[in-house]
């Protein structure tokens, strides 16, 4: 009886060893868990101690420039530090890509970023960057309608007279650009390649020259942001024939969209966005996500953003990723089939 009872005891007292055992391995994992997230929360709470650098690919009071300038100024007013915007254009967007990559990934460095982010891989033989490699997505922030303009000597009064122009009269017609390889470029090569059209490309180096030859009549006619090339509709210099958006734009309500007229489901639109180098805490790209979806979303933002033809966007970091990749696999091939190379 006794044997009996010391072999029990020995099992009761193995498996309570086994028991405490599990638990303590269980705590053991628990409190490494917790460790592991502790630097991150920390971070995040703490985030952001001191001012944030916003670096941009464009010259000041561009329409890139002008949108990122509003956001700036809400994520101050939301986050309590200075949101502070550094212009750093040249290279189709280069220079800043590659400063941006290169910066400490500690979420006081971001970059605002367009398309030229996915353009530039395409255009050039080189970049020192890698889109996908040395970014982490944030947000989109807004897209900005662009708008085919012509000079009014041009005898085209809509856009299927345009592309009957261009076929009826090949190397007639000129387009400017704001450069090679930039949105207004591919925009109206895809334009001209899904018509048929035969056209000159003349580069320029940003939109507002290329504006005021399209005014004065040197090149016929130009794709650009609708937030740019607005005045020069209403005080007659030049006519807008189409707007690239699905639905017509609130600012030109009588023009019809590319859509409704000769390319069904025809959409372009220069897209902006907030990118930080890869290697920020997770924890940081969350409340950056989470503040810019803030402002993107409040009154005032949007009555702004409205002033300048853009429309407000937003959205999880996943989903701009995903976008970002559809618009490289996008805007690769237009570049590919048009034949475009950096200069």
């Amino acid at each position: 009886m006794r044997s009996t009872r010391r072999a029990h005891g020995r099992k009761i007292s193995v498996l309570i060893g086994h028991a405490t055992g599990a638990r303590i391995k269980n705590a053991m994992r628990l409190l490494l868990l917790v460790a592991a997230l502790l630097p991150g929360l920390a971070c995040a709470q703490a985030y952001p101690a001191k001012a944030i650098r916003m670096i941009i690919a464009f010259s000041p009071g561009g329409p890139t420039d002008i949108v990122a300038r509003i956001v700036a100024q809400k994520l101050t007013e939301q986050i309590g530090q200075q949101v502070l915007v550094e212009n750093r254009p040249g290279a189709g967007g280069n220079i800043a890509a590659e400063l941006a990559a290169k910066a400490a990934p500690d979420g006081y460095t971001v970059f605002y970023n367009t398309s030229a982010i996915v353009i530039g891989p395409a255009l050039y033989a080189k970049v020192n960057y890698d889109t996908f490699k040395d970014f982490v997505p944030v947000a989109l922030t807004a897209t900005v309608p662009l708008v085919l303009l012509v000079n009014p000597s041009v005898p085209a009064k809509n856009v299927r007279e345009l592309i009957e122009l261009a076929r009826a009269k090949p190397g007639l017609l000129n387009y400017s650009s704001s450069g090679t390889g930039t949105i207004t470029h591919l925009a109206a090569a895809l334009f001209a390649e899904r018509t048929g059209m035969t056209a000159q490309h003349v580069p320029y180096k940003g939109s507002a020259p290329a504006l005021v030859d399209l005014a004065g009549g040197q090149v016929q006619f130009m794709i650009d942001t609708i937030n740019t090339g607005l005045a020069y509709v209403k005080d007659n210099r030049l006519r807008v024939l189409a707007v690239a958006t699905l639905a017509r734009s609130i600012l030109l309500p009588d023009v019809p969209t590319f859509n409704e007229t000769v390319l069904p489901g025809f959409e372009m639109s220069a897209w902006q966005g907030v990118v930080v180098p890869t290697g920020t805490p997770q924890a940081i790209v969350d409340r950056l996500n989470a503040e810019l979806n803030k402002a993107m979303a409040s009154p005032d933002v949007r009555a702004r953003l409205a002033l300048q033809g853009a429309e407000p966007l937003g959205g999880t970091a996943a989903q701009y990723a995903a976008y970002i990749q559809s618009e490289s696999v996008k805007w690769g091939q237009v570049i590919k089939a048009a034949g475009v190379k950096a200069e």
